[in-house]
């Protein structure tokens, strides 16, 4: 179907576009790249964020707490920026637990408008998912809790509230969750936090004059913003101590793609994605993340030479029009992060050859198929209804899922509660940077993608999981569906929301 056309169709299904009261829309959308003099060997020490304080009850359940609120960074030096935040003006904690604990949260909304948190990639009870049937009012607490039982991995934490997702996290609200286990533990990859294991949440904004955050002018695919801010501010560096480092890459931003490499070409190592480590390091020179994906790659720095962690232009523009390229910015380049070593680089171990087993799942065992279409803010040809299921698994079985982009936009694809493994794109296996546990994958134009997915530990026939595109904003237009996962014979008794999608209402009522 001709642009044209669906621009037509989707003017009669758009809600307004969100705004910010603070500040004039000035400029564009983002297609312009940060210029290089913005790191150079100036800028600003890269904030590393706290690891959250947690404390052990008797019965070893470890407790968390996490206030969203409002508050004011400079994202820009010299500029004070209105934010949000979890336990601070911007992002949040970085959360760390271990495979096999119980662990709690206490979590306020301080904000003046109802929010959730999703524990994104998490493997958890679908009441404490934190999707959009999990809404935290204004002054109100939400306290889920549950064990953690899964592989260790980079995974993160956002809003998910339906129609506003993209806004609360343009805002700040993010922040990593990371898990441990026995086997990244012994895995030989560099593990101080903050020294030479560091996160990295990427994300981009567009600012006033002012400094205040640019809401206005979404693109196709969301806001673009013409700013990079690296773990909440822009023009970042890092003192680096150690010959080796790992990052911990997030792409936070709402509907950007990043493609990922060093300034001067160097080879790389990719250790992990989305849901854990891979078998073994996978070298590369550049890594493409779409929003909510995560990687974890090993750099080596040499002594005297900085690393410069920038974002190049997308090259893999299957089913993109030339002239959309640009409006999607696939053209854009920015610098990320300047890594700098200091004058003597603490030895450290090789790159391990091994880094953990991935059992593959077997197609032969699904139960279901089901196929997903994506296309205008639809999936399937229907938009997201907070008061539909549309399809239940069962618990301890495994589905193939194939999803087609029949768009011409880009589009990923985010499963809640399951990672999935991709068993081929176009009828190719996939390349060794995407054989390892997922939970979010681009999808090109044109593309059609089969994942494998088993549903297990967790049924109810009420609170729904979530899959969606996350370019935000997608999702915020109605791309997105829910399911439940029930017990062999179980019957659906999914929960009710009034017509605003965020309140349920109780049983009976009309």
């Amino acid at each position: 179907m001709r642009n044209i056309s669906r621009r037509a169709f989707l003017t009669g299904l758009t809600a307004a576009p969100i705004a910010l009261s603070v500040g004039c829309a000035l400029g564009q959308s983002g297609t312009t790249a940060a210029p290089a003099s913005l790191l150079g060997r100036s800028g600003r020490p890269l904030p590393i964020p706290p690891l959250a304080p947690s404390t052990v009850d008797a019965a070893g359940t470890r407790h968390f707490a996490l206030s969203a609120g409002t508050g004011s960074s400079e994202l820009i030096a010299g500029k004070r920026t209105a934010t949000w935040g979890y336990n601070g003006s911007v992002l949040g904690p970085t959360i760390r637990a271990r495979r096999g604990e119980a662990v709690a949260f206490t979590v306020d909304n301080a904000l003046p408008e109802p929010t959730t948190v999703h524990w994104h990639g998490m493997h958890l009870p679908s009441r404490f998912d934190g999707g959009p049937h999990q809404t935290i009012e204004p002054g109100g607490t939400w306290a889920p809790a549950w064990t953690v039982n899964q592989p260790g991995a980079t995974l993160w934490y956002h809003p998910h509230p339906h129609g506003s997702t993209e806004k609360h996290v343009y805002r700040g609200l993010a922040g990593l969750f990371l898990i441990d286990d026995d086997v990244t533990d012994s895995a030989g990859l560099p593990n101080t936090y903050g020294v030479d294991d560091i996160p990295l949440i990427i994300q981009d904004r567009r600012l006033t004059a002012d400094g205040a955050l640019d809401e206005s002018d979404a693109t196709d695919v969301g806001l673009l913003g013409d700013t990079i801010v690296t773990n909440g501010i822009a023009g970042a560096y890092l003192p680096v101590a150690h010959d080796r480092v790992r990052l911990r890459v997030l792409n936070g931003s709402s509907g950007r793609l990043y493609n990922l490499g060093f300034a001067d070409d160097r080879e790389f190592h990719l250790v992990a994605s989305d849901g854990g480590l891979l078998p073994e390091p996978v070298p590369a020179k550049r890594i493409q993340l779409s929003p909510g994906e995560r990687v974890e790659l090993v750099i080596t720095m040499r002594a005297g030479v900085d690393a410069l962690l920038r974002s190049f232009p997308i090259t893999d523009r299957a089913g993109i029009a030339p002239a959309d390229a640009a409006s999607f910015g696939f053209d854009d380049a920015f610098d990320i992060l300047d890594l700098r070593p200091v004058a003597a680089l603490t030895a450290g171990a090789a790159l391990p050859a091994a880094l953990a087993t991935v059992a593959r799942l077997d197609p032969a065992d699904a139960v279901a198929e089901r196929d997903f279409e994506m296309q205008w803010f639809m999936i399937n040809g229907t938009r997201m209804d907070m008061n539909r299921i549309d399809f239940s698994p069962t618990v301890d079985t495994t589905e193939i899922w194939t999803v087609r982009n029949v768009d011409n936009w880009p589009h990923n694809f985010h499963v809640h509660d399951a990672q999935f493994q991709i068993l081929d794109i176009d009828g190719t296996p996939p390349p060794a940077a995407l054989a390892g546990w997922k939970d979010t994958v681009y999808t090109p134009p044109g593309s059609r993608i089969r994942l494998a997915l088993r549903f297990t530990d967790y049924t109810d026939p009420t609170f729904p999981y979530m899959y969606h595109c996350h370019l935000a904003m997608h999702e915020d237009q109605g791309m997105m569906g829910q399911f439940l996962v029930l017990q062999p014979g179980q019957l659906p008794a999914p929960m009710r929301m009034d017509t605003a999608g965020a309140t349920p209402m109780p049983a009976g009522h009309h």
